[in-house]
C-alpha cells in the first residue's frame, strides 16, 4: 500500500469511528431529553386535569395554569377595592383576617416603563402569588387579556414569559 494512503485511511477509519461514537451518543442524549420533555408534559397535562374551575390556588404554577386554563383568576382573589371594602390594611398586613383567606388579583397593571410586550388593545392586570398571609409578598403574576402570562419573583423587576396562547 502506498506510504502516503496510509495515514489518510487511517485517518479516515478513526473519523469514522469517532463519528459514530459521537453521534450515537448524540443520539442517546436527545432521546434522553425527548423522554425528559415527555415527561413535562404529561406531568403539565395532570395538573391541568386536576386544576377545578372552583377551586382555590395561590401557588404561581397552579395560578399561571388556572388563568391559561380558565381565562380568569381562581375564586380565592380579590381587587384591591374589593379588600378595602373589606376593612384591608396593606400596611398592617391584615388581608387574610378580613377576607377570609383571599389573595390580591384582578387590578389593572399599568405597565408604564413598558418592560412587558404592548400591542393594540393589551390590557394587563396582576395578581399576587405564593401569598402566605400577612404583608404581601415581591411575587406577581401579570396576564393579558389576549392570553401573556409573565411571572415576576421581584417585583417588577424581572419578567419571565409562562404562557403564551396562540390566536386561532
Amino acid at each position: 500500500m502506498n506510504k502516503r494512503l496510509l495515514p489518510a485511511l487511517v485517518a479516515f477509519v478513526i473519523a469514522i469511528i469517532v463519528g459514530t461514537f459521537f453521534f450515537s451518543k448524540e443520539g442517546g442524549e436527545a432521546n434522553k431529553n425527548a423522554q425528559i420533555l415527555l415527561e413535562q408534559l404529561n406531568k403539565e397535562g395532570q395538573k391541568s386535569q386536576s386544576l377545578a374551575e372552583n377551586g382555590s390556588y395561590t401557588s404561581k404554577d397552579e395560578v399561571a395554569l388556572y388563568i391559561y386554563k380558565f381565562n380568569k383568576l381562581p375564586k380565592n382573589f380579590i381587587t384591591k377595592k374589593e379588600a378595602l371594602e373589606l376593612g384591608w390594611d396593606a400596611k398592617s398586613g391584615n388581608l387574610w383576617q378580613v377576607s377570609g383567606g383571599k389573595s390580591i388579583g384582578g387590578d389593572r397593571f399599568s405597565n408604564r416603563e413598558k418592560r412587558l410586550p404592548e400591542a393594540d388593545g393589551r390590557k394587563w392586570f396582576e395578581c399576587d402569588v405564593n401569598y402566605n398571609g400577612g404583608r404581601r409578598g415581591a411575587e406577581r403574576i401579570l396576564y393579558s387579556n389576549d392570553g401573556l402570562i409573565y411571572y415576576t419573583p421581584d417585583h417588577y423587576e424581572h419578567f419571565y414569559l409562562l404562557y403564551e396562547k396562540r390566536m386561532q
